[in-house]
């Protein structure tokens, strides 16, 4: 039974709980970071918890009494759950007034809420489908317009993964204004002449962590990275493609909307960008 940790407290997960009153769970207000453990050691833990402090600023949500202890307690989760490859998802809601209100709590009389869990993944690093590739679809893209705030409102990406796995695809590419914003839980990238094209930063998508390294990684290697907006019929005619996440690292995409990406298999730049990204990250996991 996994040990879990709730406001303070590690519990087993039987026994944890919130009041049905917390407001992320009636308000979806709260945010969320999911950090990768390979090795049994964090990876990129400071850029995920420098963009959960700017999460809560931009949500003007107080920080939890253990702000400064999140990397004690994620270290306590791992070995808590010996956990070798897998995740630790954490999550910051502005807590549990007592009732419902559309109005913010006062945050002198109403805690955050802190809860976070592991996930273990047994050779995460090996998963097939960063070998084989994966298939997209494209859909609209109907979020709520602050995305570089990584909230818990994850309807409409649940929605557009179900959406890709009744198209026989593995996941969904995103399109407001006729161009990519990303996919649904990855930021998305296409290969054209060797030159790597991915969406610019601003509040439409999530500043992904992975995305910042594999970005630094792939100019220290001086490969070309153009930061802008592209369209489904660039991506169409693109050499190769692919997606970062915690999770996925770098993991090549060779279909979307069924056409083939390039010759229908993973690209080279993409698998040499996850190369590199897993070598340079357990050097620096801590």
């Amino acid at each position: 039974m996994r040990t879990v940790y709730v406001n303070g407290e590690y519990l087993p997960e039987t026994q944890a709980s919130v009041s049905i009153f917390d407001r992320g769970f009636l308000m979806a207000d709260g945010v969320y970071e999911v950090t990768t453990v390979l090795d049994g050691r964090l990876i990129d833990f400071d850029g995920h918890m420098a963009r959960l402090e700017r999460s809560l600023c931009e949500l003007d949500m107080t920080k939890p009494a253990q702000f400064d202890d999140l990397l004690d307690i994620h270290r306590e989760l791992v070995r808590a759950n010996a956990i070798t490859d897998g995740l630790i998802y954490l999550q910051v809601t502005r807590g549990a007034p007592g009732d419902r209100d559309f109005a913010f709590p006062d945050p002198a009389t109403t805690e955050p809420t802190l809860v976070m869990f592991t996930q273990s993944k047994p050779g995460l690093p090996d998963s097939p489908t960063a070998a084989a590739g994966i298939k997209v679809i494209s859909i609209d893209d109907l979020r709520w317009g602050r995305r570089d705030i990584k909230t818990v409102q994850l309807l409409y990406p649940s929605m557009g993964k179900m959406m890709a796995l009744k198209a026989g695809a593995e996941d969904a590419w995103m399109v407001e204004d006729g161009h990519v914003t990303e996919g649904t839980s990855n930021n998305a990238y296409i290969v054209k002449d060797g030159r790597i094209i991915t969406r610019d930063l601003g509040t439409d998508i999530l500043h992904g962590i992975t995305r910042a390294a594999v970005l630094r990684f792939a100019r220290e290697a001086q490969m070309e990275v153009e930061e802008r907006a592209f369209t489904i019929d660039e991506a169409k005619a693109a050499d190769e493609a692919f997606i970062t996440s915690a999770s996925a690292f770098v993991t090549p995409v060779i279909d979307l909307d069924g056409a083939a990406i390039g010759d229908g298999r993973p690209g080279p730049v993409a698998q040499r960008l996850r190369e590199v990204y897993l070598d340079e990250m357990r050097k620096a996991a801590i």
